[in-house]
């Protein structure tokens, strides 16, 4: 199986350039936050649930509806991911 990158969620980069395996921290969270759901489950499907788990448990930040649904599909609580635990330590001002 092959993974289609869409253009458009790589625009700073040539899609046709990106090394798959060696870029895939990148493309896991840029489809991840960026992507459509059929994008995301290519994703799935391509590198394995456990390896986009692993990624996005330890990356930097994920927006909040991204998080939730990161959440719930992987069925771990929103506590054990690092961007829930840097925003901890970094409130901001009125966030509604």
């Amino acid at each position: 199986m092959e993974l289609q990158l869409r253009p458009s969620l790589f625009w700073d980069v040539d899609v046709n350039t990106i090394d798959k395996q060696r870029h895939k921290l990148s493309i896991i969270e840029r489809v991840t936050t960026r992507g459509r759901l059929e994008e995301f489950r290519e994703l799935l499907a391509y590198y394995g649930k456990e390896t986009v788990k692993e990624t996005l448990l330890n990356t930097r930040y994920l927006d909040k509806r991204t998080l939730s649904y990161c959440s719930i599909i992987f069925e771990t609580p929103i506590t054990a991911f690092r961007c829930y635990k840097l925003a901890q330590l970094n409130p901001e001002h009125w966030n509604y």
